[in-house]
């Protein structure tokens, strides 16, 4: 069993930043990688940044300048920094651990960000 938990969400205005923490723990075998999805009221999931094992990161085209995913020094963690935050940016945001091993993907609860003034 793969325990993902997220922190860090909040309600900011909107110019402010945050910062996502995820950590995961359990039965992981090998990480292909680790991202950052999100959920706006009404809308689809969409990735918003990931960080592969190689260390090559992806990001949306609306989180590029603005977002930056890196891995933490423990094992396991990412982090979303999160600049120039805008009201459409407001979501729940995923964290998301995919295993290499057996294929699977490993969802967080989600945490809220909200950006309004």
């Amino acid at each position: 069993q793969v325990q993902v938990e997220e922190s860090g969400g909040g309600l900011v205005q909107p110019g402010e930043s945050l910062r996502l923490s995820c950590a995961a723990s359990g039965d992981i075998r090998v990480v292909g990688s680790m991202g950052w999805y999100r959920r706006a009221p009404g809308s689809q999931y969409e990735l918003v940044a990931i960080i592969f094992s190689n260390g090559n990161t992806r990001y949306a085209d609306s989180a590029k300048g603005r977002f930056t995913v890196s891995r933490g020094n423990a094992e396991n963690t990412v982090f979303l920094e999160m600049n120039n935050l805008k009201p459409e940016d407001t979501a729940v945001y995923y964290c998301n651990l995919y295993d290499d091993y057996n294929g699977n993907d490993y969802w967080g609860q989600g945490t809220q960000v909200t950006v309004s003034s």
